[in-house]
C-alpha cells in the first residue's frame, strides 16, 4: 500500500542516497563521507505472543534485523510504542525491558522513543546503524550461479495464529519464540568476515515470507531462483498448523499477490507451499553467494550454532520469477 502511494509522488534525487525504497531493501542507505553510511530502518507491531517481556525482545530483535540484512552495524535505537491510557504500566515495563535486553546484546543503544496513547498495543524501533559504502549487501546483487543460504526456520507466522487461537503446543511456542529472539548479528558477522565470502547480496525473510523476499531479490537483481522445497528448513509444529488451518491473513494475502510468479512443482505439498508464503517474524537471513564459497559458508554459520542451509540457486532471468523443486 505504501509503495502505491509513494510511487504517486515526486521522487527526491539526493545522491547520497544509496538506496531508498524503490527495490524493497530491508533498509536506506545514506552515505556521509567515503568511509562512512548510515543504515536506517523501522518496525513496529502487535504482539503475537502472551509474555510482555518476551513481546519486547521479539519486536528488538526483528526491529534490527533490517540493519544487520545490509550487512551494517546497529548503533541507535528509538522506541515507537502503542499503549492503552488505562493499561497496566508493569505491562509496558516489562515490553521495554525485553525490548533493552536485546539492544544490549546488539550493542545498539536506545536513546529515546515516542509513545501514543491507543487501545492497541504496538512496539517497534527506528534503528540506524553504520557501514562502509563500498559494502553494503543490498538484495539487488544476487548474481547468476549463486547459492542461496538461508539462516532460520520458517512457520512462526502460523505458529502465531495457533498461539492467539490457544492451540499450539508447548515446544511449538518455545522453538517459535527462539527463532523471534535469536539476532542475526552473529550470522551477519560471518557474511562480512575475513577471510571473507564473496557474498553478492543478501535480505532477510520478514513479513512477505520466503517467497516474497525472494521475489523482490529476483526483480532487483534481474534474475530468477530455484529453490528446493524439501531443504527449507520448517518450525517444529509449522506443517500442524497450517493443517489445521491456523493461516493468518497476511498469509493468504503474500499468496494472493507473490504466488503468479511462482511455479511448483508437482511433488511439493500443499503444506510446504503454503509455509513458503508465511509472514515471518525476526526471520532468518537468505544469502546469495558465489558457488565457491557457499559449502565454506555454510559451514561457518553452522560451527557458530546458526542452522544454516543450502537451499537454491540463482539462475538466468527466466519465466516463472521463482521454480519451486521438490
Amino acid at each position: 500500500m505504501l509503495d502505491s502511494v509513494l510511487g504517486k509522488l515526486a521522487r527526491q534525487h539526493d545522491p547520497n542516497v544509496l538506496i531508498g525504497f524503490e527495490t524493497a531493501d530491508d533498509a536506506g542507505v545514506y552515505q556521509l563521507t567515503p568511509e562512512l553510511a548510515l543504515v536506517q530502518t523501522v518496525d513496529f507491531f502487535t504482539p503475537i505472543v502472551d509474555d510482555p517481556y518476551v513481546f519486547g525482545q521479539i519486536a528488538a530483535t526483528n526491529a534490527l534485523s533490517d540493519v544487520y540484512a545490509m550487512g551494517g552495524r546497529p548503533i541507535s535505537a528509538l522506541a515507537l510504542v502503542c499503549f492503552p491510557d488505562s493499561g497496566d504500566l508493569n505491562v509496558l515495563e516489562e515490553m521495554l525491558a525485553g525490548g533493552l535486553s536485546k539492544m544490549i546484546e546488539a550493542h545498539c543503544t536506545v536513546i529515546g522513543g515516542h509513545s501514543i496513547r491507543d487501545e492497541e498495543i504496538k512496539l517497534g524501533y527506528a534503528v540506524t546503524g553504520t557501514i562502509h559504502p563500498q559494502h553494503v549487501l543490498a538484495n539487488s546483487g544476487a548474481t547468476t550461479g549463486d547459492r542461496l543460504v538461508f539462516t532460520k526456520a520458517i512457520g512462526t507466522g502460523v505458529i502465531s495464529t495457533a498461539i492467539k487461537r490457544g492451540k499450539a503446543e508447548a515446544v511449538w511456542i518455545r522453538d517459535a519464540v527462539c527463532s523471534m529472539t535469536t539476532l542475526n548479528k552473529t550470522a551477519a558477522e560471518i557474511v562480512i568476515s575475513s577471510p571473507g565470502f564473496e557474498v553478492h547480496g543478501m535480505t532477510d525473510i520478514t513479513g512477505f515470507g520466503l517467497i516474497g523476499h525472494a521475489r523482490e531479490m529476483a526483480i532487483a537483481s534481474g534474475i530468477s531462483l530455484r529453490i528446493h522445497a524439501s531443504r527449507v528448513p520448517l518450525l517444529d509444529g509449522a506443517v500442524e498448523c497450517v493443517r489445521a488451518g491456523y493461516v493468518p491473513g497476511g498469509l493468504k494475502a503474500n499468496r494472493s499477490f507473490a504466488e503468479s510468479c511462482v511455479e511448483f512443482d508437482d511433488g511439493v505439498p500443499e503444506e510446504i507451499r503454503t509455509l513458503l508464503f508465511d509472514p515471518q517474524t525476526a526471520g532468518g537471513l537468505l544469502i546469495s553467494v558465489a558457488e565457491k564459497d557457499a559449502e565454506r559458508l555454510v559451514a561457518a554459520l553452522r560451527n557458530s550454532g546458526i542452522g544454516a542451509v543450502e537451499i537454491g540457486e540463482v539462475i538466468a532471468k527466466q519465466k516463472p520469477l521463482i521454480r519451486v523443486v521438490a
